[in-house]
């Protein structure tokens, strides 16, 4: 007699692994994925390169929501037990340095220096170097590198001159500035003896000042931390570091892929060179439609909360994708279209409400003076290659093309 066959054991579906944010770190279009989920799925679990998970969102509405609403910080991802998006966070200050700023009575003097006026980059000094970067090009011969002459030029001379650095240390600093940002690549014994570098440059320069005679924003920041110690002398060059870092990879980023945008629409750079007036609305669609970001906008979940169809948990991170949420139909009509006439144009990529970036009239204003400067000094311009053979910088978190080919 013989035994009876055992049930088969019940199969356990395998749960399928989380997509992998982010999908994409070129410039030259958004990530199919992202479209895809914004359709199907605004907001939806990814997983990290730090190995956590995360709510991604690339919605418009729900991306405004996040901003507004106080369930969602910033402040406490630098706290150490929080999910990561990248790499790991060395100091608070890095994650909320405008916070940090305020309550040591210094955030004002960084707005001013930011703000609509700009008094220490006059538009004619930003002409003039763009014009320096150009010249540089054609000197050389074709075909030129307008990332290289143009994007990575500006960005550093601006940021040079706003917080008083000298311009010839700007290429030892950009190449710590882009192992900072890079996402995957280094260590975090690499990443925080890279981050160490820069933090003691700028505490030597500030060190190196004569009070009273500051250079620039960072003396500035120094004379003025010196009369009230808000902040330590460690924190205040982390903070000095982060607003060169960051603005620095963020313009270069911007100036680069919108020059690539601009160069594919030779009909709209001989709209606007015509009637370089209209130079500004140009730049905003640039804002919109310029795919730079390489990672995503971080808040953490502060108390449990809806957020579309999700229910998401105190302790959560939630990743705002800036370039998705500007492609959004339900926002934007034609959003696939570039449309230099756009109005109105309210896209996202400065963030929204009390978390607008301080840095967007720096972008707009220098944006428009150097894209002026281009169109009238090379008015032939033109990629040297198919877009699609224009290379990119991998795993950054501010897209970088390797280089612009340009002729004209």
């Amino acid at each position: 007699m013989t035994a009876p066959e055992a049930p088969a054991a019940e199969e356990t579906p395998l749960e399928e692994p989380l997509p992998h944010y982010p999908f994409s770190t070129r410039g030259d279009r958004l990530a199919p994925e992202l479209a895809e989920l914004r359709g199907r799925c605004p907001v939806a679990r990814v997983s990290t390169n730090s190995g956590d998970q995360a709510w991604l969102v690339t919605g418009y509405e729900l991306t405004q929501h996040v901003l507004r609403d106080r369930a969602f910080a910033r402040s406490v991802l630098a706290e150490a037990d929080s999910p990561g998006q990248d790499a790991p966070i060395l100091a608070p200050e890095l994650l909320d340095a405008m916070n940090h700023l305020q309550r040591a009575g210094l955030r004002d003097e960084v707005l001013q220096a930011l703000g609509r006026n700009q008094p220490g980059l006059p538009a004619d000094w930003v002409e003039d170097i763009t014009r320096q970067g150009l010249d540089a090009m054609v000197r050389e011969g074709g075909p030129g590198d307008l990332q290289h002459h143009f994007a990575e030029w500006v960005a550093g001379q601006v940021m040079c001159r706003l917080l008083g650095l000298p311009f010839e240390d700007h290429a030892w600093l950009a190449v710590r500035a882009d192992l900072d940002l890079t996402m995957v690549t280094p260590t975090h014994e690499e990443l925080a003896r890279n981050w160490e570098e820069i933090r003691v440059y700028m505490h030597e320069h500030m060190t190196a000042r004569r009070p009273g005679e500051p250079r620039g924003l960072a003396d500035r920041l120094a004379d003025l931390n010196a009369a009230h110690q808000g902040l330590t002398d460690r924190q205040l060059s982390n903070i000095v570091s982060v607003l060169f870092v960051s603005g620095y990879e963020d313009f270069a980023s911007f100036l680069g892929v919108a020059a690539f945008n601009l160069l594919q629409r030779p009909d709209v750079m001989s709209a606007v060179r015509a009637r370089p007036e209209t130079m500004p609305q140009c730049v905003e669609e640039l804002l919109r439609c310029s795919v730079v970001l390489g990672n995503a906008i971080p808040r953490f979940v502060t108390r449990d909360a809806r957020l579309g169809d999700a229910e998401v948990k105190e302790g959560e991170m939630v990743l705002l994708s800036l370039d998705a949420v500007n492609f959004d139909p339900a926002a934007f009509s034609d959003a696939e279209d570039f449309d230099p006439t756009r109005s109105p144009n309210p896209h996202l990529r400065f963030g929204y409400g009390r978390h607008h970036c301080p840095g967007a009239h720096l972008v707009r204003r220098q944006s428009d003076a150097a894209f002026r400067v281009l169109l009238d000094r090379l008015p032939g311009i033109r990629l040297a290659v198919p877009p699609a053979e224009v290379p990119w910088h991998p795993d950054r978190m501010a897209i970088m093309a390797a280089r612009i080919p340009v002729t004209w």
